[in-house]
């Protein structure tokens, strides 16, 4: 893989909907060259996002009381939540460099973070005619425990990961899952009995971004 050194951004607990409206304007600022390549690293409150081909049956029942927005990424549903960490990549890619590329890197940077944390992972390649198997899956137990999903516009990437490290699970049960009914999704705490987000984050910035500054 290249060295691909980014800028960091890193924020706690933010707005599904807010965090959205930032990405965009780092999306704008990156197609100008106002700033470099960047990881935003962050969680939301409790939201399911939704891409453009996701059935109608895989929807949460509104009972429940999570929010469902839909969303600009590649992929189907996901569920966001405290204790998962999402990374943010605004990275304008090379000649030639396309978005299916860039996801792959992404993935075997993610398995090599989770190898540093003591938990052997995996990338998948997709059957001809299945889903699409984007993400990340421990070795293993055959759970998934980090989602992809991410576009690119005028050659820059937006959107990204999300890690499930110590949050409650249980509303991944309540939807269908990156549109795979029988997935099993994980968290680190499930696999490992004992993570914690201060542990996780530097490990996945060190393999995420390789080098990197404060922004």
């Amino acid at each position: 893989m290249r060295a691909r050194p980014l800028t960091l951004i890193q924020d706690e607990l933010v707005d599904y909907d807010q965090a959205m409206e930032r990405m965009t304007d780092l999306v704008g600022q990156r197609q100008r060259d106002e700033r470099p390549d960047t990881l935003w690293l962050l969680s939301h409150p409790s939201v399911y996002t939704v891409g453009r081909r996701t059935p109608m049956a895989h929807l949460p029942d509104p009972t429940r009381g999570i929010p469902v927005v839909e969303t600009g990424r590649g992929g189907q549903l996901t569920y966001h939540g405290p204790g998962q960490l999402v990374g943010y990549l605004i990275v304008k890619l090379d000649e030639g460099e396309g978005i299916v590329d860039y996801v792959r890197e992404v993935e075997l940077r993610l398995v090599e973070a989770l190898g540093k944390l003591g938990l052997p992972a995996e990338r998948r390649d997709t059957p001809p005619g299945s889903e699409l198997l984007t993400g990340v899956w421990t070795a293993e137990t055959g759970r998934k425990i980090i989602s992809i999903g991410m576009r690119q516009s005028r050659g820059v990437t937006s959107h990204g990961f999300a890690l499930n490290v110590d949050g409650d699970l249980t509303p991944w049960s309540w939807a269908v899952a990156c549109g795979m009914p029988d997935v099993d999704m994980t968290s680190l705490k499930r696999e490992l009995d004992d993570a914690a987000m201060p542990a996780v984050m530097p490990a996945v910035r060190a393999a995420v971004a390789e080098a990197f500054e404060a922004s």
